[in-house]
């Protein structure tokens, strides 16, 4: 059939396929409970594999029965049968009270706890937080609740699912949705021929170590004590290359944390075994703030000799000069800023109220040289429809399962390195014409394709012809190596507007600053590169006629 949605068991197929993607590629990483339960779910009457399917791919783990009443299942009563039978369903499930809560309309809570509620005419949620405090036990449904006769059915195998979960798309932010919204087309993914050494989890101990670290974010966002965390995530053994990234990023935020909390000595040790990008920025910041000038300075000057990307490079540029005061030695001249054309614009304050962006485009744009509200879609665009084929490159490591935009390895410092020859193949294209036809030619055949460069809704045929009719190779080849430099960092602060003149095949940039406005770090530095090489750039300065003088 046309729509796979027209399926009333569309959501069952899909889960099925995931059972049979783990099966073939994850086999030697099942547990027994996981074996035996893809095994079982296969012997199942097609209701009940539904039904359960319906349960895990909806919120929360407690169900009402009246809320499972669905066409294509038919009876609730048969289906679950054999579900408790397995014991993935159970009956006699304990809830806390704010899963009750959540459960019960405003009416039942009323009938069950109105002695404790002091405003029985206010809103439901306003009782919560006084009722949760009354009854901190945790009891079965029918104990809570004994006056309704209507049955409670409580997941037993949703931490089971979510592992399965895991195990395909190497995370737990992506959920079953992903199907659905595949086969709506709203997302569409490259597809990409997975090899046998494609796979986020190697072992059962990177499974558990996932889940491990997942738990120590889930605490350290529940306000667990800062050193409590840091000890759990210590006690972590992994030599899985991805893990480690991981861990480093949980202890640069549990790091944040403590300089939010004013624990500094603490932050200083984190940082100190941190290696995720920024940590020793941030470890700088910290000894300067604990009044240890000396070693933020060597360590300052130690960062200067090789900074690990430009914006630790910009950071060392304005600490460097009050780490020196600090320590009473003498000012270094400080290089000379590059000369940055302005452009300085009176505007009537816009009605409707409109972004500042669009009000400066709207007085700009000429028939002769339109203006285009591009900010960061225009060049990552061209980057990424220009090297298609090293991005979604099928290199071991890279693609786990069908629903990725890009590479798990985008953000690796190696991201560049792995792929040097397939990128230097796709920007020699810049050296003749070869990449206008490969641009607009990808831009037809992968339309709509999820990316981590294309910006499709930004794009349309009229910026992109006019985009490669006046921006030089060279340009184009200046921007893309940048990219590939750090594409974390890079792939923002770029100028907000772009004015073609496309008699003469010339361009001009504009970066956009409102009243009060100020340029933003990455900004800067974009700027400076684009004056570096000779790129034409203005920023625009925007005042309202009415604001006065």
């Amino acid at each position: 059939m046309s729509n796979p949605l027209q399926d009333p068991f569309y959501y069952l197929h899909n889960f099925r396929q995931v059972l049979d993607w783990l099966g073939q590629r994850y086999a030697d990483l099942l547990d027994r409970e996981e074996r035996h339960f893809i095994e079982q779910f296969d012997r199942l009457p097609q209701a009940s594999q539904a039904l359960l399917v319906r349960m895990v791919m909806r919120k929360g783990r407690h169900f009402r029965a009246n809320k499972l009443d669905y066409v294509e299942i038919g009876s609730t009563c048969a289906a679950i049968a054999p579900l408790l039978e397995q014991g993935w369903v159970d009956r006699q499930g304990l809830l806390t009270f704010s899963e009750l809560f959540g459960l019960l309309h405003k009416g039942e809570v009323l009938a069950a706890f109105k002695p404790w509620i002091e405003q029985p005419r206010g809103k439901k949620a306003d009782w919560l937080p006084m009722l949760a405090a009354q009854f901190p036990e945790t009891r079965s449904f029918q104990q809570w609740s004994p006056q309704i006769a209507e049955p409670l059915y409580s997941l037993t195998v949703m931490d089971l699912c979510d592992r399965l979960r895991l195990m395909f798309f190497g995370n737990l932010y992506q959920d079953w949705s992903e199907f659905v919204l595949a086969d709506l087309g709203i997302y569409t993914y490259e597809k990409v021929e997975f090899c046998a050494e494609s796979r986020g989890l190697r072992s059962r101990d990177d499974v558990y170590g996932f889940l491990f670290l997942h738990q120590c974010q889930q605490a350290l966002e529940a306000g667990a004590a800062l050193e409590s965390v840091l000890e759990q995530i210590a006690t972590l053994n992994t030599d899985n290359p991805w893990l480690e990234k991981r861990r480093a990023k949980l202890l640069f935020q549990l790091g944040q944390q403590c300089e939010r909390r004013a624990e500094l000595a603490l932050a200083e040790v984190i940082y100190r075994r941190c290696a995720h990008p920024g940590a020793r920025a941030r470890l700088i910041r910290v000894l300067e703030r604990r009044d240890n000038i000396g070693a933020a300075m060597a360590l300052a000057v130690q960062a200067q000799t090789a900074p690990h990307s430009a914006a630790e490079q910009q950071h060392l540029l304005r600490v460097l000069p009050r780490l020196r005061r600090k320590l009473g030695e003498p000012a270094l001249p400080k290089p000379t800023p590059r000369e940055i054309l302005r452009l300085d614009l009176e505007l009537p304050f816009p009605q409707p109220l409109a972004a500042v962006e669009y009000c400066v485009q709207t007085h700009l744009n000429d028939e002769a040289a339109p203006v285009h509200y591009v900010e960061n879609s225009l060049i990552n665009s061209l980057f990424g429809l220009l090297c298609w084929p090293a991005i979604f490159a099928p290199l071991p490591g890279a693609f786990f399962h069908p629903f990725q935009r890009g590479p798990v390895d985008l953000h690796s410092e190696d991201f560049h390195q792995r792929r040097a020859e397939l990128f230097a193949a796709c920007l020699d294209e810049l050296q003749d014409e070869r990449y206008k036809t490969t641009i607009r030619q990808r831009y037809f055949d992968k339309w709509g394709i999820q990316s981590p460069f294309v910006f499709w809704g930004a794009l349309n045929e009229e910026l992109l012809d006019q985009a490669l009719d006046c921006l030089p190779a060279e340009h184009l080849r200046q921007w893309f190596a940048r990219l590939l430099l750090d594409i974390r960092a890079n792939r923002s602060g770029m100028p907000d507007l772009i004015q073609f003149w496309p008699a003469q095949k010339t361009y001009r940039m504009i970066e956009v600053k409102g009243s009060g406005d100020r340029l933003q770090d990455n900004q800067l530095r974009w700027l400076e590169f684009c004056g570096e090489h000779q790129m034409p750039v203005t920023v625009c300065y925007v005042r309202w006629a009415e604001q006065g003088a």
